[in-house]
């Protein structure tokens, strides 16, 4: 017989202790009335959703998707992402509803994961959708609200890092033939592996001047100044149209006083497929994972049969928490209640009356921690 379980939880699972929760609790609240306060509504969709629909449509891998069995036989999922359950909605319940839709979520999704490296499986992300906006304005719009959420959760030195996913699909297929090439010079950027793109760069059957092209991509991480040089490694196609695509872009953020916040990367790619265009994550200083990532996705929710070109993104609370210096602050005063069995109905009675304006804690016995004012109700009910 195995050993029973005692202490031990599943792998990719945590517990929250009322410190930490306390403050996720805090920095929850601050982001998602800032959200409101730019005319998202909230929106929560199930924890389960079909396999056939939500878990066939998400951009997460397979083998990452929690699954089990219904009582009909059917496959669920427990939701991996926000987005395409939004993606759901919209193309059903909200179908009919004018455009643009401006959505926001705070919410657990769950990932499962294959061994321990410091990642949760179940973890809060909170988020906007903005549907059926196909304009520039709406990828302003979201960036800089994301750098305005991260500001309301108390950081100060961070950057949001722009790519595009035309520019480098363009500048492949400008230079290289075969589709499975493109796609692992993809994923070594995908994997910052920039040594091993060098390498690939350098065996490919193309002309030096191409392989310099590919090379120059590595190069164009910095300030508007970059967008010039990725320009010139362009010519006329889907890569230069990118190009000027962020261009717009550069001019709306700064409209939103928001430039100082922004650097581009055009070699930046994410793990999710259904992005298309414009694309950023936002990082903490000292913080080597992104805190915050989203993008253009205009064809994610077609596939639920409604054209509605959209743009938004997710922070992940557990990582935005870590970097954020914020300790909640309560400021209701901490009461204390020492009542015996003959003053119990006295205590519980100065309890009701003093819970409309302080924290009433009772026991029998002293406190143990520090508590703003304490009151002895034994031996006859005297205040202390």
């Amino acid at each position: 017989m195995s050993k029973p379980l005692s202490f031990e939880k599943p792998l990719g699972m945590r517990d929250y202790l009322p410190d930490l929760l306390a403050k996720q609790r805090d920095i929850e609240y601050r982001v998602n009335q800032c959200m409101m306060r730019w005319g998202y509504q909230e929106i929560l969709t199930p924890t389960l959703e079909y396999y056939e629909t939500v878990g066939e449509a998400s951009a997460t891998l397979d083998n990452r998707l929690f699954k089990l069995l219904d009582r009909q036989g059917r496959t669920l999922v427990m939701r991996p992402d926000v987005t395409t359950p939004i993606a759901r909605v919209v193309s059903s319940l909200l179908k009919d509803e004018p455009r643009p839709l401006r959505l926001m979520y705070n919410t657990s999704v769950f990932r499962a994961q294959h061994h321990e490296a410091g990642r949760n499986a179940e973890f809060t992300q909170s988020g906007v959708e903005l549907i059926g906006d196909e304009t520039i304005d709406a990828d302003a719009e979201v960036i800089a609200l994301a750098s305005e959420a991260l500001r309301a959760a108390g950081l100060e030195k961070f950057k949001i890092v722009v790519g595009h996913v035309g520019f480098i699909e363009g500048l492949l297929e400008e230079t290289v033939p075969k589709e499975e090439d493109r796609v692992r010079l993809k994923e070594r950027l995908h994997q910052f592996d920039y040594v091993g793109f060098r390498e690939d760069v350098d065996n490919l059957p193309i002309a030096a001047t191409e392989k310099e092209r590919l090379i120059g991509l590595l190069k164009l991480r910095g300030g508007i100044n970059r967008l010039a040089d990725a320009e010139a490694l362009t010519v006329n196609g889907r890569a230069r149209e990118a190009v000027r695509n962020l261009q717009q872009l550069w001019l709306a953020l700064e409209a939103y006083e928001v430039t100082e916040y922004i650097m581009f990367d055009l070699n930046l790619l994410s793990s999710l497929d259904y992005y298309t265009g414009i694309l950023f994550e936002g990082y903490a200083k000292d913080q080597g994972w992104p805190v915050c990532g989203g993008g253009r996705y205009d064809q994610l929710i077609s596939r639920f049969g409604v054209d509605n070109p959209s743009t938004g993104f997710a922070i992940k609370m557990d990582r935005l928490i870590e970097a954020s210096p914020l300790q909640p602050q309560s400021t209701e005063r901490k009461m204390y209640i020492i009542y015996d069995q003959q003053t119990r109905a006295q205590a519980i009675r100065k309890a009701r009356e003093l819970r409309g304006e302080a924290i009433v804690i009772m026991g029998t016995v002293p406190p143990s921690a520090p508590v703003d004012g304490l009151i002895d109700l034994r031996g006859g009910g005297v205040d202390a």
